[in-house]
């Protein structure tokens, strides 16, 4: 680390030996309406000097030569003004606060209306320099350049953000559990089931307008988090009228041309979806006892109603393939300005992994394997997005939108697994054939209103639901005597009571709905145009979260004797042994049996409300003091249905007072100095709190939730430097320092075999850490290769550490929750799960305007964090540092078509995950040594690079908005 902290010293040493010379800055306005102008271009006459002015109507000309400059603004349909004898001394800044006129009649086509970017690098970086709370973010323009993907791919451009598992984010190397996310100002739902997490994932980069992350709190932002808050916001309403359509083909090394199985889900698989067969007839019995109670030749019936879907195809994994088709349209009706922005995504791809996965006898000797699987692993996801926006501007006092996005995403995977279970003494071949089905929709009504030049209200009605199933989940496990080959005898492992490892079969289905309100209300004091006024702030948010989770679990058993013929059923192959003549309830043949139990489903509810006040405090001219309180009231709620009745597993009702204090102080016109106190929280989510029990084929793991989980206060102080050189330039280091009581971390319950995760309270924990971040330009460059470059790189060096105590309180193997004490079971201290200890990213982008050439180069790598914890039997696994560089290149021909070409991953690392053998809290380089200190893998795979050519052509586009 010590390399990387001179070579940022060294970058923030030199940004102050720039040249000695003059500054311009000011002001350009709209002569009539005295509205900001953005995008203007101000240049110093004679000179390569200059610069675009920003969503304020602002500009900051640097390295100006001393002496008597002539300054020139021009902007499309206004006419040009020189502006000649400024004067300019070596040191200080000139101030011109100027207007321009329009052009006339002479662009009669153009319709100028006053909308204010968000979209582009200067956009955000004034967002973020006027914004209370400490933020960063990343616009659509450096999304574009970078050729990202999804948000996902996006975010971890940002100081302090990585990506776990390519989908969620994880701020300040906090868990996604404690960080929140809102859509367009709405908090988003949870996507996934068995973790409170958002899945970035679902978001392509195409619909984004920008994304802020909040590192410190404010009494105007959600107080559930400790990392920080990502406010996605999606694009409103078009600048120019326009339909553009993108087609991508991606090649992925080792998965593409790769002949590889799969299993049959229907013909609407490829668009996220299932055939109806693949639910549960309507005719089986509700209840497991009851199906139970019938015959094995009755149970085989309704056994056979099921599809013999088990047999694997072999195939070839095709190109990726993705499709965007964005449209644009603005007009009026009478005196309504309508808009309407649509954008519709398909994507179709492919990874295969061959993983190595092993499961250790940690004795007394290193890497002495227990179980060791050669996982054989194909997957096929398909997304199918829609957005759909639509805003009716009455008059600029009245603003109304409608903003939809919904997602209707499957991921078909099947895995072959074949190893040896030492333990056992048997060769294993097991098979996991699963599908997923997610449907993610937010719609939002909302309204903006100026009731004076002072005082606006804006308001938001929200509906979102969440949809996951999992139909006819099918998992099969074989053995043989052990060292038998790949030609040795296997049979299937048919046990007396269904259990989740052996053969089997999984249905479930969730359905979350949430209606939100919100209001907000900002009173500006003193004069508006200011460049950042006094405001008082108010509001509340209410929302309704109700879910509804079932799951059905049905397990083959096996009827004693031998078939009329002898033969032994239990031996045949997947694709043949559950045929209907098998699956009889005769003896030599097969039954199945209801493995469900009450705790498999349950009904879950969760009441939020909360109100907020805030205003700003000016000690002096440099010194600006935001005040907040924040006070929020949840209810949560859990229940089963036990045996047919109602029974009540939580219902905790908690109120939260939530102060907050963001202090600026302003050196000058470019370098601030913050401070921000905050109080937070982290609730459990319902999930967390169920007793519900599932299993991770992957990971030979089960997940069981705990009723007991409370919620976890947070105490958080942030103190952040701040430079800003030019409008596309920052320069900041930034403190943070955390102190949790009662955080939410994972557990391995002491088990006798396999791993049996839960959730718990730790009594306390803290984490601290600093971050940088650069962003250069050189558009005062004398080299026009130079004027083209830009810089971006950010660091964070974090430590943590969590207090578990001398026990915990969890569930036992029946679901109730004990005390277990510590002591010769685990350590009672460590890191944080899934707290990198260190984050770097790097990026360099050229772009030439005169030709368009765009390309850059990143640079990503997260430090060694917890994936799993575990006990001094099952130690602790670490995901280890990954080292990635992306290239992407594009070209735009005639402003009508723009060829990209990507290669993701270029290094290929391989994604590690290993033990802590030895447990010293890290990972050596020896991961094969038997000696005592050595740590051991635990799986490992190569995802492959990825290489990507898109065509995007822009049919037609009518400037509307300069």
């Amino acid at each position: 680390m010590a390399q990387y902290l001179v070579l940022i010293s060294f970058l923030l040493s030199s940004l102050t030996l720039w040249a000695q010379t003059g500054t311009v800055r000011g002001t350009v306005k709209d002569t009539k309406t005295k509205e900001s102008l953005i995008g203007c271009t101000v240049r110093v006459d004679g000179t390569q000097l200059g610069v675009t002015t920003d969503i304020d109507g602002q500009f900051t000309l640097t390295n100006v030569p001393a002496g008597t400059q002539k300054i020139v603004i021009s902007y499309v349909s206004y006419k040009t003004k020189e502006i000649p004898n400024v004067r300019v001394e070596s040191g200080n800044t000139t101030v011109i606060d100027t207007e321009l006129a329009e052009e006339g009649t002479a662009l009669q086509e153009v319709v100028v209306r006053g909308n204010k970017a968000t979209n582009t690098e200067i956009a955000v970086i004034t967002e973020i320099k006027q914004l209370k709370p400490i933020a960063v973010g990343i616009s659509a323009l450096q999304i574009q350049k970078s050729q990202d993907r999804d948000a996902a791919a996006a975010i971890r451009r940002v100081p302090g953000v990585s990506i776990l598992d390519n989908r969620f984010v994880l701020i300040r190397g906090l868990g996604s559990r404690y960080n929140s996310v809102l859509i367009n100002d709405v908090i988003a739902p949870s996507t996934e089931v068995e973790t409170r997490s958002f899945s970035f994932d679902i978001i392509p980069s195409n619909i984004l307008d920008r994304m802020i992350v909040y590192k410190s709190g404010s009494a105007t932002l959600p107080g559930d988090f400790a990392g920080g808050v990502v406010n996605i916001y999606t694009k409103r309403r078009p600048s120019s009228n326009f339909i553009d359509a993108g087609l991508t083909f991606g090649y992925r090394a080792n998965t593409t041309g790769r002949a590889v199985q799969s299993h049959d889900r229907g013909g609407l698989s490829a668009l996220g979806l299932w055939s109806p067969n693949q639910t549960i007839p309507t005719s089986f019995p509700a209840r497991s006892a009851d199906f139970n109670a019938l015959g094995a030749p009755q149970r085989a019936a309704y056994a056979r109603l099921l599809p013999n879907s088990w047999g694997l195809t072999g195939m070839t994994a095709m190109p990726d393939i993705r499709f965007a088709l964005n449209t644009g349209r603005r007009f009026d009706v009478g005196n309504v300005q309508v808009s309407n922005l649509t954008s519709i995504n398909y994507s179709l791809t492919n990874q295969f992994a061959d993983i190595d996965f092993r499961v250790y006898d940690n004795g007394a000797v290193a890497n002495l394997v227990n179980q060791q699987y050669q996982d054989i692993s194909y997957a096929r996801q398909a997304r199918l997005g829609l957005l759909h926006n639509w805003s009716l501007r009455f008059s600029p006092r009245f603003t109304l939108e409608w903003k939809t996005l919904v997602n209707q995403l499957g991921n078909q995977e099947t895995v072959v697994r074949n190893g040896q279970n030492f333990d056992s003494n048997a060769d294993i071949r097991s098979y996991s054939e699963r599908f997923e089905n997610r449907t993610i929709l937010t719609s939002q009504v909302s309204g903006e209103h100026s009731l004076s030049e002072l005082t606006k209200v804006n308001w938001i009605a929200g509906y979102g639901y969440s949809g996951r199933w999992e139909p006819d989940w099918k998992r099969a496990r074989y053995q043989a005597p052990l060292n038998s080959g790949e030609n040795g005898t296997y049979t299937l492992v048919t046990p007396v009571a269904p259990n989740p490892i052996d053969v089997g079969r999984f249905y479930s289905k969730l359905n979350e709905q949430t209606v939100s309100l919100i209001s907000n209300y900002d009173h500006t004091f003193g004069n508006p145009t200011d460049r950042e006024p006094n405001h008082i702030r108010a509001g509340f948010y209410g929302e309704r979260r109700v879910r509804d989770y079932a799951a059905r679990f049905y397990g083959y058993n096996s009827i004693p004797g031998l078939t009329a013929d002898g033969a032994i059923v239990q031996q045949q192959p997947i694709g043949t042994i559950f045929s209907s003549a098998n699956v009889n309830g005769q003896p030599g043949g097969l039954s199945i049996l209801d493995g469900t139990s009450d705790l498999d489903s349950y009904q879950g509810a969760n009441t939020y409300g909360a109100a907020y006040v805030s205003g700003d405090v000016n000690l002096g001219s440099r010194t600006t003091v935001t005040l907040g309180l924040r006070g929020e009231y949840n209810v949560q709620g859990l229940r089963i249905q036990r045996q047919g009745i109602n029974q009540q597993l939580v219902n905790r009702a908690i109120f939260s007072p939530l102060p907050s204090v963001n202090l600026t102080y302003k050196l000058n016109d470019k370098h601030n100095l913050r401070l921000a106190y905050s109080a937070t929280v982290n609730r459990p989510e319902l999930r967390e709190l169920a007793p519900f029990q599932y299993f991770d084929f992957n990971l030979l793991a089960v997940v069981t939730g705990n009723t007991e989980l409370t919620t976890a206060a947070i105490q958080n102080v942030d103190a952040k430097w701040e430079f800003y050189p030019s409008p596309n330039e920052v320069v900041s280091v930034t403190g943070f320092f955390k102190q949790f009581r009662n955080p939410i971390e994972s557990f391995l319950l002491p088990t006798g075999n396999g791993f049996n995760y839960t959730f718990i309270n730790a009594p306390s924990a803290r984490n601290y850490g600093i971050e940088v971040e650069i962003r250069k330009g050189f558009q005062q460059s004398g080299s026009r290769f130079l004027q083209n470059v830009q810089l971006v790189a950010n660091g964070s060096l974090i430590n943590s550490r969590v207090k578990l105590g001398d026990f915990v309180r969890a569930p036992d193997a029946s679901g109730t929750v004990v005390d277990i004490a510590l002591k010769d079971l685990a350590d009672n201290e460590r890191p944080l799960a899934n707290q990198s200890p260190y984050l770097i990213n790097g990026g360099v982008y050229y772009q030439a305007p005169d030709n368009g050439w765009q390309w850059n180069v990143l640079y990503n790598v997260y430090g060694p964090r917890i994936f799993a914890v575990g006990t001094r039997n099952n130690p602790t696994i670490y995901e280890l540092p990954r080292h990635a560089i992306d290239l992407n290149v594009s070209k735009t021909f005639a402003q009508k078509l723009e060829v990209r070409l990507g290669i993701q991953d270029l290094l290929n690392q391989a994604v590690r995950f290993a033990q802590d053998f030895n447990g010293d809290g890290k990972i050596g380089s020896d991961l094969t040594s038997q000696t005592v200190g050595a740590d051991q893998v635990f799986r490992q795979y190569k995802r492959g690079q990825y290489i990507t050519l898109t065509g995007v052509y822009t049919f037609g586009r009518r400037v509307i908005v300069p």
